[in-house]
């Protein structure tokens, strides 16, 4: 088995809530509430929930561009949150970020090719001289031509402008990649092309995505195994086809009850949740479920279900399995 690339150990993460002139904290936040995620080189994991459940902090604090509560999250060994501002730079160029919106991201004063050849340049490792070429070779891979180099953000399809953020995560030559929504504000034609884009890129340069989505059905096609989050905890992991074909967490059977069937007369069995998502600043006692779950006991409201193996690979947090 190869070693694991990144190693998440029971991440927390908790803003504060503050409250007067003296900026009291009066409660927390509970965005990421014990989390534990291993991939191993070339694998890509799937992290999906509702909106609201943490999936994008869980990233940006793997990233370290938000600090942990608690926890640890170690890259090739390396316990990231102990690195020195020295020691996390040498590391940075490894580990990027795909955002969601493309154009918000890009400097829509900034030509293309100095916005992906900027971080090479700030990280030292190309000269001014070798930039041009590095960037446009990366473009090429990204499946854009060389005449976007001299554009602006501005010129672009959102497609495009993806391709454009893609790209520059690629020139740093990173091993862990973590997208966040990243095919959610295109169209579906363009999403497939993105997806295939992914799984391209994937192949030929051994990357390791952690893919955050609310869509099931692209990290269907994506995702080798797929987490499912809610209210900050993760409810279920499994493989693809594990999760796809056997669901165990009411949550995750609600989830992909709502996924499209390309089949015209088949139709799904619905599962309707009741009620909104609760906050994360005042998550129910026991089971943070409970309260939209239409299967639910006493024992849900009262105990917290334990993170445990139910078969290879699955790991569910429900009393009732």
């Amino acid at each position: 088995m190869p070693e694991a690339l990144l190693e998440v150990n029971h991440l927390k993460k908790y803003f504060p809530i503050t409250k007067g002139l003296l900026n009291r904290t009066v409660g927390h936040v509970k965005a990421v509430d014990d989390i534990s995620i291993t991939l191993k080189p070339g694998e890509t994991f799937g992290l999906v929930g509702e909106s609201g459940s943490g999936k994008s902090t869980v990233g940006r604090t793997i990233l370290r561009l938000t600090d942990k509560t608690d926890g640890e999250i170690k890259f090739k060994g390396q316990d990231i949150h102990k690195l020195s501002p020295s020691e996390l730079r040498t590391i940075r160029p490894k580990m990027q970020l795909i955002f969601q919106d493309p154009y918000s991201s890009l400097n829509p004063r900034v030509r293309v090719g100095d916005a992906i050849g900027e971080a090479l340049l700030d990280h030292g490792l190309a000269s001014k001289g070798e930039v041009r070429d590095q960037v446009l070779e990366v473009l090429a891979s990204c499946g854009l031509s060389s005449y976007h180099i001299d554009r602006f953000p501005h010129e672009f399809s959102g497609g495009q402008r993806q391709r454009i953020g893609i790209a520059r995560a690629l020139v740093l030559n990173p091993e862990l990649i973590i997208a966040d929504e990243p095919v959610s504000a295109l169209d579906v034609s363009i999403q497939a092309q993105i997806i295939n884009l992914f799984s391209k890129l994937q192949e030929t340069r051994n990357l390791t995505y952690l893919f955050i989505s609310h869509d099931l059905s692209v990290v269907e096609h994506l995702c080798s195994r797929i987490g499912v989050m809610y209210l900050g905890s993760m409810v279920e992991t499994a493989s693809r086809d594990e999760l796809f074909r056997n669901p165990l967490h009411p949550y995750t059977k609600a989830l992909l009850s709502a996924v499209p069937i390309p089949i015209p007369k088949l139709k799904r069995d619905r599962i309707v949740l009741k009620g909104d998502i609760p906050s994360p600043a005042n998550p129910p006692s026991g089971c943070k479920f409970h309260t939209r779950c239409p299967f639910a006991v006493d024992i849900c409201k009262q105990q917290v279900p334990e993170f445990r193996e139910v078969g290879s690979q699955h790991h569910v947090a429900c009393h009732l399995v």
